[in-house]
């Protein structure tokens, strides 16, 4: 009997690495990992590392307070100088005069001492409360962005993973969290917090800590995080090195810890990077409506709400802390991209064929 002609199998669509050559000995990505080859694409990337370069420079800056404060401005960021009168350049001047106006910028006038000026009435210094306040702005942003990612990693591994009853009770409930606009959820669980704090049990957080609005930027943030995730653990759990964990004997922690983890960490970093950017501005915005921050703790949402009542008098009072958010968002945002970019090749390879300068990763150096 004869034999059938041999038929090759259609491809199952376009590949994405198509005219790529293959690694070979000698190569850029030969024997290269992943993370080497995120690496690599990421310092091509000079806007990302730009911006990533302001980003470490406002660190600094912020860091630097107790510095500026105790060697230059020789005050605490709340210590009011009302009544208090200074030397610029020769000249006596008020902190505040009269009618309640700060003293403006007098930069190294008074050998530093109120460089950016009076933040109001109370007459405190308000380069020494910007260093301060981009501190605890910083610091809530970070610690909030880590809450989220470790709640919506545990939900979204649990949710992908178990499906069933487990999926319907987390899904739900984050849908729940999901209807409320974000802002006005926040806002809600700030006034209440704000005035007789938090106890669960030994937990007893009071109403002036910044733990407060980190705990809840931090909760309601989680759904957005927690939803792809979850979906990447659903097409994650079909593939062949699940199937082959599983028939091996490992149990449910193992494959999600030690097999679906692994593979969502780029999704989780990126996720991590964007979310410290995303919180800073909700911080601000509840610090600017007096449920976040309280007095006499600065934060640059704070300090933009104070700087409001003087705005025609004043008005870097308001622009400065406004510019140093602005900075700070814009350079999270566009780093978060840049890695984004970075640990996702395919994505990476598509953008560049689409626009016609696709390099292969083979290319020797």
């Amino acid at each position: 009997m004869a034999s059938e002609p041999y038929a090759e199998p259609e491809p199952a669509g376009p590949d994405p690495y198509a005219g790529f050559p293959p690694a070979v000995p000698g190569t850029a990505t030969a024997g290269v990992g992943p993370w080497r080859l995120a690496a690599r694409r990421l310092r091509r990337n000079g806007v990302a590392l730009g911006f990533l370069g302001l980003f470490v420079l406002i660190v600094l800056f912020v860091l630097a307070a107790p510095l500026w404060a105790d060697d230059v401005a020789h005050t605490g960021p709340n210590a009011t100088h009302t009544l208090e009168r200074i030397t610029v350049n020769g000249e006596q001047r008020e902190v505040v005069n009269r009618e309640g106006k700060p003293i403006d910028p007098v930069w190294f006038g008074a050998g530093g001492k109120f460089f950016l000026g009076a933040d109001g009435r109370l007459g405190r210094d308000e380069m020494v409360r910007l260093m301060y306040g981009g501190r605890t702005s910083l610091f809530i942003g970070l610690a909030s962005a880590l809450i989220t990612t470790v709640l919506a990693t545990l939900l979204g591994l649990l949710a992908g993973y178990y499906r069933g009853w487990s999926d319907s009770v987390i899904s739900r409930t984050l849908d729940v969290i999901w209807a409320f606009p974000v802002l006005l959820l926040a806002i809600a669980l700030g006034l209440v917090l704000a005035i007789g704090g938090l106890q669960i049990g030994p937990l007893n957080i009071p109403s002036g800590s910044i733990w407060i609005p980190i705990l809840i930027i931090g909760g309601v943030s989680v759904p957005y995080m927690a939803r792809p995730i979850r979906g990447e653990v659903l097409s994650l759990r079909e593939k062949e090195f699940i199937e082959a964990a599983v028939a091996q004997g490992a149990g449910s922690l193992r494959v999600m810890f030690g097999e679906l983890l692994p593979n969502l960490l780029s999704t989780i970093i990126v996720f991590f990077t964007l979310n410290i950017a995303n919180n800073m501005l909700l911080e601000s915005a509840l610090s600017f409506l007096s449920v976040g921050v309280q007095p006499p703790n600065a934060s640059w949402g704070s300090m933009i709400a104070i700087g409001s009542d003087l705005i025609t008098s004043a008005p870097l009072l308001t622009i400065i802390p406004g510019t140093m958010i602005l900075l700070t968002v814009l350079s999270l945002n566009v780093f978060g991209d840049g890695l984004r970019d970075a640990l996702d090749p395919r994505s990476k390879v598509r953008l560049e064929a689409r626009a016609g300068i696709a390099e292969p990763e083979g290319t020797p150096v």
